[in-house]
C-alpha cells in the first residue's frame, strides 16, 4: 500500500485511456463551446497550450485545482468537477487505484513495511528519488505525476475525523540513505514529525530481533467506514486485495505479533532520533 506503484517496473497505467480520455473529450468540448483557443484557455488557467493539448488527449493527469478552475471558466456546470475523484485515481498505476480509494476513505490503516518507507510517510524529495531510480526509467513527466499523487495521498493526515493509523518499519529501511544524506535526514525528521500526531503510532522492527513474524513480506490492513476489513499486499508487478475474512484475520493476527516484537512507539522515536544523530 505504501508504494502506490513501487513494485511496478513499467510506465504509468495507460494514461491515454479510460477516464482521462473521457475527461479530455469533455474538456475540449466545453473549450470549443466557449470559443477559446488552447493558448488563450491555457493563459487563463496558468498552463501552456501544449499542456492543455495533453489534458484533452488524455496524455496527462490534470490537477484538482485545474479541474475546478476549468469547470468554472468554461461554465461546465460541474460536469468536469464530477470526474475529479476518478481523474485523481488515474495518477496511480492501475493495480493500485482501488487500494488508493480504500486508503483515502479508511477509518483505520495499519502498515508493515520491509523494503521502503511507506508512501504516506515519504517527503517529496525522497519520493522523487525513489521514482528516479526506477528501472526501466520513468519519464520525467511521469515522475512528477507520481510525486504529486503521493503527496496528495498524505492529505489523510489532515482529515477529520482522523483515521487511526500505525506503521511498523524495518530498521534496515530507515538506514538506507535514499536520495543522499540531506534527503535521508529530511526523511527521518518527517517520520518523527508524523509520529507526533495523536492518531499515528510508528514502530521500528530492530535487526537484532531473533523472533520475527513478518518474514513473508509487507502488507496493509484497512478498515472502511462501513466496518469492512481488507488487507492489501503488493510485490513486483502484482498486487492483491483480500476481502475474505479468513486471510484478513490471519494478517491481522500476524500484524499484532509484529507490533509486539517491534520497539514501542516511544522507543522507536528515540531510535530514529539516534539515527539522526549518526548523520
Amino acid at each position: 500500500m505504501g508504494s502506490d506503484g513501487e513494485a511496478e517496473a513499467s510506465s504509468p497505467s495507460e494514461p491515454g485511456s479510460g477516464i482521462l480520455r473521457v475527461f479530455g473529450r469533455q474538456l475540449k468540448r466545453f473549450r470549443l463551446r466557449a470559443g477559446l483557443e488552447r493558448a488563450e484557455f491555457g493563459s487563463r488557467t496558468g498552463y501552456s497550450a501544449s499542456t492543455i493539448a495533453a489534458f484533452e488527449q488524455g496524455r496527462r493527469v490534470p490537477s484538482p485545482r485545474f479541474i475546478d478552475v476549468a469547470d468554472e471558466l468554461l461554465d461546465a456546470g460541474g460536469v468536469l468537477q464530477e470526474m475529479k475523484e476518478e481523474v485523481a485515481r488515474a495518477q496511480f498505476p492501475a493495480f493500485f487505484q482501488d487500494a488508493a480509494r480504500l486508503e483515502a476513505e479508511a477509518v483505520e490503516l495499519h502498515v508493515y513495511d520491509t523494503h521502503l518507507i511507506n508512501g504516506l510517510l515519504q517527503t517529496e524529495e525522497h519520493a522523487r528519488a525513489v521514482f528516479a531510480m526506477r528501472r526501466p526509467l520513468l519519464a520525467e513527466e511521469t515522475i512528477e505525476q507520481r510525486v504529486i499523487a503521493r503527496m496528495l495521498r498524505q492529505e489523510i493526515f489532515s482529515r477529520w475525523p482522523a483515521p487511526l493509523m500505525s506503521f511498523v518499519i524495518e530498521e534496515a529501511v530507515l538506514r538506507r540513505p535514499i536520495g543522499g544524506a540531506e534527503v535521508h535526514r529530511g526523511q527521518l525528521e518527517q517520520i518523527l514529525l508524523t509520529g507526533q500526531n495523536r492518531n499515528v503510532e510508528i514502530q521500528v522492527m530492530p535487526l537484532q530481533r531473533e523472533d520475527h513474524a513478518g518474514l513473508a513480506g509487507p502488507f496493509t490492513l484497512i478498515e472502511t467506514k462501513v466496518g469492512q476489513r481488507i488487507a492489501y499486499a503488493e510485490v513486483q508487478k502484482s498486487s492483491h486485495l483480500y476481502t475474505e475474512r479468513t486471510p484478513v484475520r490471519e494478517l491481522e493476527a500476524q500484524y499484532g505479533i509484529i507490533r509486539a516484537q517491534a520497539l514501542t512507539p516511544r522507543e522507536s522515536m528515540a531510535f530514529i532520533e539516534g539515527l539522526l544523530g549518526e548523520l
